[in-house]
This record gives structure tokens, sequence and C-alpha cells, in this order.
């Protein structure tokens, strides 16, 4: 049996949550401005697609492959902890980028190095916010929550390209870092403010038993199995837009606008998802999530394609907005499944590797698309289109239409 509803109003009123909320879209901002500077700065600095998605791999996959070891230190720690920790270590280190660029350093090895330094702590501060949330928020608001959650990430969609593609046109590539870093700083600041409630006992013993743990009972439950296939694809075809749009504008524009005009492609899936959330948290979900999942995947893979992959600028622009209005559906749905289908006493490291499972498929998305535009965006567009609709079959195949598990929301 599920709780009433909350309100937006009354679920804001929440304890800690609105230096949450702020926090994470903070982090948020200076995490899409980064993903989307460091491709225009590889284009610029190396004019080589192929770097760009390697650096795009190298922003997200030694994350993933540590996500075990963060979601056990997560648990141990406590999520406000690891959410600051992470946010610090990323400022520091786009911070240092910018130094090292500017003093002429940065040679092509060295920037995947510290990029894929950055990448390392992620796990912290992406499964310790939405740890966190269901802590801090009543059963009744957890759904409105995620629709919050999914809105902010929709938000930056609009603020960050856009803000990233203005900043690299008018002040270059080192003024556009600079803001990511001290973005992370200013995020930190405010995660500082979040008094975390008294967290389920987690069990002791050697974190890297702990670690193993948390994989093993990720690949065990059925639901969070599936949900890490079908998202992975999912991911993968985010994974080719966010380095086929800037090459699309480079190739097309001419370069004193293509930056800008890169930055308003990944504003309007922005504008659309944000509305999109905010509108799937009006729309009780529980016990269709499934569907919801696996239809917003297919009407994505077709928005992708054929519609923005063979019709130029106006089928980008009509296939970006509904890709990013169909985001809300897909996310708000994932989240609110995984979260009542996961005990409360192991939230930390089931979400830190739920969650990287999950992305899996963006860095290998992104190198795909290196390779792939070195012949054809159209090739591209097509093969991002076909991954999101493979991961709604697999979502209907591998995710349970029910799970005992649900017992885990009346229990919160």
């Amino acid at each position: 049996m599920t709780a009433a509803p909350m309100s937006y109003r009354l679920l804001l009123a929440a304890a800690g949550l609105r230096p949450l909320l702020a926090a994470t879209l903070l982090s948020r901002l200076a995490s899409r401005m980064f993903m989307l500077t460091i491709v225009l700065y590889a284009l610029g600095r190396f004019d080589s697609p192929a770097m760009a998605g390697w650096l795009g791999f190298a922003a997200m996959a030694p994350g993933l492959a540590v996500s075990p070891i963060a979601g056990a230190l997560l648990d141990r720690m406590g999520p406000a902890w690891a959410v600051a920790l992470d946010m610090a270590v990323s400022g520091a280190l786009v911070l240092a980028l910018v130094a090292l660029d500017v003093a002429g350093l940065a040679s092509a090895p060295l920037v995947i190095a510290l990029v894929a330094l950055y990448s390392l702590t992620s796990p912290l501060g992406t499964a310790g916010v939405r740890t966190l949330l269901p802590r801090l928020v009543p059963p009744g608001g957890l759904e409105r929550a995620n629709a919050l959650d999914t809105s902010i990430h929709a938000l930056v969609n609009v603020a960050g390209p856009a803000l990233a593609g203005a900043l690299v046109g008018l002040a270059g590539a080192h003024a556009a870092l600079a803001v990511v870093g001290l973005t992370y700083a200013a995020a930190a600041l405010c995660i500082g403010l979040v008094r975390e409630p008294p967290r389920p006992p987690s069990a002791s013993g050697p974190l890297l038993l702990q670690a193993l743990q948390g994989v093993v009972r990720v690949l065990r439950q059925p639901t969070l199995r599936g949900l890490a296939v079908c998202y992975a694809l999912y991911q993968m075809s985010w994974g080719i837009l966010v380095v086929a749009v800037p090459v699309f504008a480079t190739r097309n524009f001419s370069p004193s606008t293509a930056d800008f005009v890169s930055g308003l492609l990944w504003a309007c899936i922005g504008v659309a998802g944000g509305l999109g959330a905010l509108l799937m948290g009006r729309v009780r979900m529980a016990g269709r999530e499934r569907l919801f999942i696996a239809g917003g995947m297919l009407a994505a893979g077709l928005a992708i394609c054929p519609v923005a992959s063979f019709f130029g600028l106006a089928g980008l622009v009509l296939g970006l907005m509904a890709v990013g209005a169909l985001a809300g559906p897909i996310d708000v749905g994932l989240l609110t499944l995984r979260q009542r289908r996961t005990d409360p006493a192991e939230l930390g490291r089931v979400l830190s590797v739920s969650m990287s499972l999950n992305f899996a498929g963006f860095p290998i998305g992104t190198a795909v698309a290196g390779w792939l535009l070195s012949g054809s965006v159209t090739l591209a567009f097509v093969v991002a289109g076909l991954a999101a609709m493979l991961g709604a079959a697999m979502a209907l195949a591998m995710i349970p239409a029910a799970d005992d598990r649900d017992q885990y929301t009346s229990r919160r």
C-alpha cells in the first residue's frame, strides 16, 4: 500500500531538502557544462572528434569501474559527506586542468589523465544525492521528489550547454572551465547545510567485501539487473548525441557560431525535459513504471532515427526536443522503481553500483561516436536511435512487472 501523494509546496518544506536541491542544481550544472566544454575544448585544442570521444569516455568510465568501492564508502561515511567530497575534488581537478593548459603543459595524455581522475569520485556524488533524497522525503512525496530531481537535470540541460557554449565562444574554454570549477565549490558549500537524518546501520566488515556484496545484490536482483541493461543501452544513445551534436554544428556552421549553436541545440532538450519531468511528477505511475520506461525509450529512439537523422537542422531540433521530453517519464519511472525495490539499509552501495551500471552505456556511446563521426554524422544518429529502441525491448523482457521488494516503499 502506497502513501498519499504530497503537494510540491509541502514537499519543499521537508527538512534539508532545499539545500540538497540547491547543491544538486549547482553540481549538475557544473557537470553538464564540463561535458560540453571538454568536447569543445578537444575540438578546438586538438582538432579531433576522436579525442573528443575519448575525453567523454574518460569523464565517466573510471568512475563506473570504482563504483562498488564508492558505494561501500558511501554507506560508511554517510551520503552528505560523500557528496561534499566529490564536489570539492571535482572542482579542484577542473581548476588544475585550467592552470596546466594556461601554462602550456596540457598534452593529450595529461588531459585524459586529469579527466579520468575527475571521474573517480563521481559515483559518490551521483549516488549520494539519490541516497539522501528518500531519507529526507516522506514516502508520499517520493514520486514528486524524483520529478523535481529529474526537472533539475532537465534545467541544467538548458542552462549548462547554453552557458558553456556562450563562454567558450566569447571567452574561450579556459573561462568556461574556470566557471565549472567555481560552481563545484559553491555546490560543496550548499551540501554543508544539509543535516543528514539518522541512517540505517551499515554492515561491518572489510571495505572490498562490502563493495563485492553491493555488486552481488544488483546482479541477483531482477529489477536492478533489468534496469542496468535497458538504461545502459538508452544512455549509449545519449553518449553518441553528446559528441554528435557539437560535430554536426561544427560541420554546418562557421567556427564563430558553432559553439553557440551546440549550446542552443542542447538547450532545446532541456526545455522540453523540464516540462516533461514536472508533468510526470503529477502522474501516479506505481506499478506501471516498466511501461513508462519502455514506451519512453521506444519513442526516443524513433525521435532520433529517423526524425533527427534525416531531416537536417529542423529535424534535429524537433528530434532533440522529443528526446528531452521523453526523458521525464523514463527517468522518473527508473528512479521510483529502483528506490522502492531497494532495501534502505543497503541503499548507498546498491545505488552506487546500480547507477554506474545504468550509465555504463554513456562512455561507450562517446567512444563509439568518435569513431562513427569520422565517417558520417547521419550514421551516428541512426546508431543512437537503434540503441534506445533496443533498450525499450530489454526493459519489457527483463524487468519484472511485480516484485516482493515493493514492500520497501511502505517501510521507509
